[in-house]
């Protein structure tokens, strides 16, 4: 089997987090593996919203920390937040100087945005709905010309290499076919979310929690798996993945409404189309179910300007036979954000020496139950710069990595079942009944598969859903009490990912 022994920093994952960390650990070396191309497979390039940051003069980093904590429903590490708030704008300014570019006002400043559960407008976009795929392209052209960055394309994950002592070494990935190990004093996993374990989701198929259930089944400590955020306007076309209808549509005066072409949303919350996105989301559940249906409607808010200032919805949804100028767009809740995952310090450190994580696949503290909407980009790029940082300081320890055996495979037709279960089941509304069913169907994949890490990763969302009876969040019981004390849910599995050959 081939080693590659690196001497830096040993990145697994090129979305944001893991390109920022990749150019915060200059000047000491970079490698960076991805399965996918550059900007493919990776939620960061999908993103439309923008970048929340404290931006202006009418507000401040310690109002986006208060309304980050709020919308957490109580699980939110005050101190976590106020890290991303203070280190917010100087991370969208070090983006626009990467060439990201951000709409701006006829004085030059950032042009803002307001979104829910925000108290001021405070969304930094690009062209609308542009934001993802425009500040992908800038890290990456920032990447590839960095003389410290090697990028090597077509690298699955498949196990965490670690020394006699527990200490991650490493990683074994699949480059082109073949089992390679990669040796280095320090890995960071910036492997993306958990969409890709539901039917129904918004993120790139191939996000299916690899990254968190081999950090998990090493032994490194796995926070709130069970808090999955649903975005409540997936464009309802049938399309898998299901393309996004940006929160900021609401945010300019769209409107929900029933199949009868009746506003919904104030029934549910004050706020009405500006609610949490939980909220929102369960209301659409419950219009669908009722056979009511829901529909986002767009009509007068945006209207003839959707081709300029929302290509991107414009395009899916002609692709799927709606004209958004002229129709209301068909929505659903679809899997979007994992809030859960591997947990970190404020330096991306794991609790297993050697590893650090950023990004959806890590557990900072500061999503909480509920993300607040555009906070996603914006961890990626605050806690990721900090954990190539840190990284870059490791020494190499000098011991003996432990060769291991590749996590098994999940065929296909396992993983759609594992879909359809996880999307009914651990869905927008969860109940005792289901997820006692869903981890029954996980047990017999498992017994027919072995422990594969869509398998594992699905299993920790699913076993700590059933084990909080009280909803709270994102995490929604319909058969529990509404009003418990939040506690954050911890898990450390007691498992080696990887036996020795």
């Amino acid at each position: 089997m081939e080693r590659v022994n690196h001497d830096g920093v040993l990145v697994v994952g090129a979305g944001l987090a893991g390109l920022s960390a990749a150019l915060a650990a200059a000047p000491r070396k970079a490698l960076v593996l991805t399965g996918a191309p550059l900007a493919q497979g990776c939620s960061s390039a999908w993103a439309q919203g923008g970048m929340a940051a404290a931006l202006s003069g009418e507000d401040a980093p310690e109002l986006h920390a208060a309304d980050t904590v709020a919308a957490g429903a109580g699980l939110v590490d005050p101190a976590m937040a106020a890290v991303l708030a203070q280190e917010g704008p100087a991370a969208v300014r070090r983006l626009a100087e990467l060439g990201a570019p951000f709409d701006r006002r006829a004085d030059g400043e950032f042009a803002t945005s307001l979104e829910a559960a925000h108290s001021r407008s405070r969304v930094a976009r690009v062209k609308g709905d542009q934001a993802g795929r425009a500040i992908m392209d800038a890290v990456i052209a920032a990447a590839l010309s960095s003389r410290h960055i090697k990028v090597r394309t077509d690298c699955r994950l498949r196990g965490l290499l670690r020394d006699a002592q527990g200490r991650v070494r490493g990683v074994l990935a699949e480059e082109n076919g073949q089992l390679v190990e990669f040796v280095a004093p320090a890995t960071i996993l910036a492997t993306g979310g958990v969409g890709g374990l539901y039917a129904v989701t918004t993120t790139p198929p191939e996000l299916k929690g690899e990254g968190l259930a081999l950090a998990a089944l090493a032994g490194a400590t796995i926070a709130d798996p069970e808090f999955v955020q649903f975005h409540p306007t997936a464009i309802d076309i049938g399309r898998d993945p299901a393309p996004l209808a940006t929160e900021a549509l609401r945010g300019e005066g769209a409107k929900l409404i029933d199949g009868q072409g009746e506003a919904f949303m104030a029934r549910y919350h004050p706020d009405a189309e500006l609610a949490p996105r939980d909220v929102v989301a369960r209301a659409i559940h419950a219009e669908r179910q009722a056979g009511h249906g829901a529909f986002l409607d767009a009509r007068a808010a945006v209207g003839a300007h959707f081709p300029d200032e929302f290509p991107a919805v414009f395009a899916a949804c002609l692709s799927g036979g709606v004209d958004p100028r002229v129709q209301p767009i068909p929505v659903a809740p679809a899997c979007h954000y994992h809030m859960g995952g591997i947990v970190t310090d404020v330096d991306g450190a794991t609790t297993l020496p050697g590893l650090y994580a950023a990004g959806e696949c890590a557990s900072t503290g500061v999503h909480g139950a509920n993300r607040l909407a555009s906070n996603s980009l914006l961890e990626a790029a605050v806690f990721g710069a900090r954990a190539g940082r840190a990284a870059a300081q490791a020494s190499d320890p000098g011991t003996r990595p432990e060769r291991c055996v590749p996590a098994p495979d999940l065929p296909a037709k396992a993983l759609q079942q594992l879909r359809i279960g996880m999307s009914r089941d651990a869905g927008v509304v969860r109940d005792a009944a289901g997820l006692t069913r869903l981890l029954a169907e996980i047990d017999a994949l498992e017994a027919a598969h072995g422990k594969a890490p869509p398998l594992v990763a699905a299993r920790l969302v699913a076993a700590a859903a059933l084990a909080r009876p009280a909803s709270l969040g994102a995490h929604f019981r319909s058969d529990g009490p509404q009003d418990a004390a939040p506690e954050r849910t911890f898990v450390t599995l007691r498992e080696p990912a990887c036996q020795a050959a």
